[in-house]
């Protein structure tokens, strides 16, 4: 009966053998002890989720949530949801006169910052362009976010498997970037009808409205312009998502992305403040 493999079920095993009279593991009437294997069985898998119930988990719980992205990657229907929203969102507050005046007045101030003269027929022209800006804008963002999608898994993909080893699927990465879309769509969701109602096309969630001290056009509010709640937010969710599906750390992925993140800001910021204007 003491044939087990284990170092410690033999030593136990002799114990019981210089026991007066020698007692067998049957006789002892005890069970058998085995190391209990606390992983997850290799056939499991998370139970898959529909479109709604992922969007939700994205917000509430996105580390269980990408879990069960990453085993049954389905990504279409996510990218059709937040594509909509995100286009709706932005698309809603040039629906107002304010926000139409806003959008001419930001298209006023690029063309003066790269030395266009302006005469009253751009104007005339621009307003009468601001009128199709909800469409066009809409349109724009439908046909752009999946393309964007597409190459943000691309580096990553690249990055992560090319150079670091990893075994994941292209698909598995887009799915991974398109359900991290989730916080872009919910920042629609909450700019989108506070611009609406503002008639402003301004972002409410950048640094930038806690320090309007800052001088309009300056490299401080440029850069305090491009740091957004809702992208701070992506970027740790797209990291906890790569994070599950490469099996890392998520603190040093999200510090690269947030690395990333700032060269990209301070160098838009850089040459806005150097073309100039004040939107």
């Amino acid at each position: 009966m003491c044939d087990e493999t284990s170092d410690g079920f033999r030593s136990y095993c002799k114990v019981l053998e210089f026991m007066d009279p020698p007692v067998s593991l049957a006789a002892a009437n005890l069970p058998k002890i085995y190391m209990s294997n606390s992983n997850v069985q290799p056939g499991s898998t998370p139970a898959a989720k529909n479109v709604i119930a992922r969007f939700i988990g994205i917000i509430t719980a996105p580390g269980v949530t990408f879990q069960s992205v990453v085993a049954s990657p389905k990504w279409l229907g996510m990218l059709v949801l937040t594509t909509l929203i995100i286009a709706v969102g932005n698309a809603l507050p040039l629906t107002t006169e304010g926000g139409r005046e806003a959008l001419v007045e930001k298209q006023v101030n690029t063309l003066k910052s790269l030395n266009m003269q302006l005469n009253d027929d751009v104007y005339a022209r621009l307003r009468k362009q601001s009128a199709w800006a909800p469409y066009t804008t809409a349109g724009g963002m439908i046909v752009f976010l999946p393309i964007v999608a597409a190459a943000i898994a691309g580096i990553l993909f690249a990055i992560f498997n090319a150079a670091m080893g990893g075994n994941a699927t292209f698909k598995q990465v887009y799915a991974v970037v398109v359900h991290a879309w989730v916080i872009q769509a919910l920042g629609a969701l909450f700019t989108g009808p506070l611009n609406y109602f503002r008639e402003s096309m301004t972002s409410a969630t950048s640094l930038s409205v806690l320090l309007p001290m800052l001088p309009d056009g300056s490299f401080a509010a440029r850069l305090a312009g491009m740091v957004d709640l809702f992208v701070i937010w992506w970027i740790i969710v797209l990291a906890i998502g790569l994070a599950v599906l490469y099996r890392r750390r998520t603190q040093p992925i999200a510090l690269s992305l947030f690395g990333v993140y700032a060269v990209i800001a301070v160098g838009i910021a850089a040459v806005r403040a150097a073309l100039g204007g004040t939107h």
